[in-house]
């Protein structure tokens, strides 16, 4: 063969190995050019979170906290019915105000673990008298989560007697009315320091860390919005009690078992928050911003005439149809009709399916947390 005829073909055969080379990048890398790109813009959907719903559930859950903590003032001064019955009633406010920012598990309130301090429940009867009898107790330490708390208050204003009376009682004695001060300020405390962090430089930090990435503020906030559908809505307020993971009734574990006739009400409160979140829509409901449905809707609209977000949001609606027909004393109703609560566990399971396969695929987020349940 010729030099020349020899130098072509190898120039020749280099330049198909260059573009097979380049169509083989093409077929097997990431980037791919015929798939839509998300193209979402995550710092305006970060600012509304941050200004139309974290900071204003915080806004108020502190004001309801401080309500509490006046009408506690006003217990221990007047000491009559009238007025245990306002403390009472600011108790089961600020226990709602709680359920509009107990998913909010970022930021201060994860370093801080508010949710730890605020809501573990059942409580420990024994736990509470031991400190009611050691004014000393350090309150920050992890064997005293479920001594304090909404759990706690539940307890002391609506279990630590026999009726109404006896608890008046025994609430005006020193050592419970040291203790039920000390338990409000630590909320107010607490919830203080996590509404100054927001208020502060977080929100921008919150807002700046818009990127896609486990670490991001959208995966990390998702995450937590759906660790706590999951794990605290959907298990630790029907689930457990209603005996689905051990085959036992378990009514003791509802949330707010002493006073009971609230449970329903903080449960309803709990997935209000929960749907409010999905669709970005403010505590009043006067104003809603760009949301995880925009989002879904947004990855999903080029590829699917089917929407995620519309499936989940007619869920919600049969979660609450089913909801509806369940008694306001969620003790009761394990105790006397238990198919109710599972009819409607199995109605928030099928939204677990969706929020956590559909609706993270969609966004392409991974799940950061183990399911343990066994379900």
């Amino acid at each position: 063969m010729k030099p020349s005829l020899h130098l072509s073909v190898k120039f020749g055969l280099l330049i198909c190995l260059f573009v097979l080379c380049n169509m083989g990048c093409g077929l097997f890398s990431d980037d791919k050019p015929d798939e839509p790109r998300d193209q979402f813009d995550r710092a305006v959907m970060l600012t509304d979170w941050a200004d139309i719903l974290i900071i204003p559930n915080y806004t108020n859950y502190l004001s309801k906290l401080e309500s509490l903590n006046s009408a506690k003032d006003q217990f221990s001064t007047v000491q009559d019915n009238g007025s245990f019955n306002s403390f009472r009633s600011a108790y089961l406010d600020a226990y709602e105000a709680w359920q509009y920012v107990s998913m909010y598990e970022i930021g201060m309130a994860e370093q801080i673990g508010l949710r730890n301090y605020t809501n573990i429940y059942p409580t420990d009867v024994e736990g509470i008298l031991s400190n009611i009898n050691t004014p000393s107790v350090e309150l920050s330490l992890p064997s005293n989560f479920d001594a304090q708390g909404f759990p706690a208050l539940d307890y002391l204003l609506y279990g630590s007697a026999d009726s109404d009376e006896a608890i008046i009682s025994y609430l005006l004695e020193s050592g419970p009315q040291s203790y039920v001060d000390r338990l409000i300020t630590r909320l107010v405390q607490l919830t203080t320091e996590v509404l100054d962090d927001w208020q502060g430089g977080y929100r921008t930090t919150f807002i700046e860390n818009d990127e896609s990435s486990a670490t991001a503020s959208v995966d990390k906030l998702v995450n937590d919005y759906l660790f706590y559908y999951e794990k605290f809505l959907r298990a630790g307020k029907v689930a457990i009690p209603a005996g689905v993971f051990t085959g036992s009734e378990l009514p003791g574990l509802v949330e707010a078992p002493y006073s009971r006739i609230y449970s329903k009400e903080l449960l309803s409160a709990g997935l209000d928050a929960t749907i409010k979140f999905f669709n970005g829509e403010s505590l009043d409901g006067q104003s809603t911003g760009i949301s995880i449905a925009d989002y879904l809707d947004h990855n999903t609209e080029a590829i699917s005439s089917i929407f995620v977000s519309h499936t989940i949001n007619d869920q919600w609606e049969v979660i609450r149809d089913q909801l509806a027909s369940v008694e306001n004393d969620l003790y009761s109703q394990v105790e006397n009709d238990n198919s109710q609560m599972l009819s409607l566990y199995d109605e928030m399971q099928k939204n677990v399916v969706s929020l956590k396969v559909d609706m993270m695929m969609a966004l392409n987020i991974q799940v950061d947390f183990v399911d343990a349940d066994g379900d």
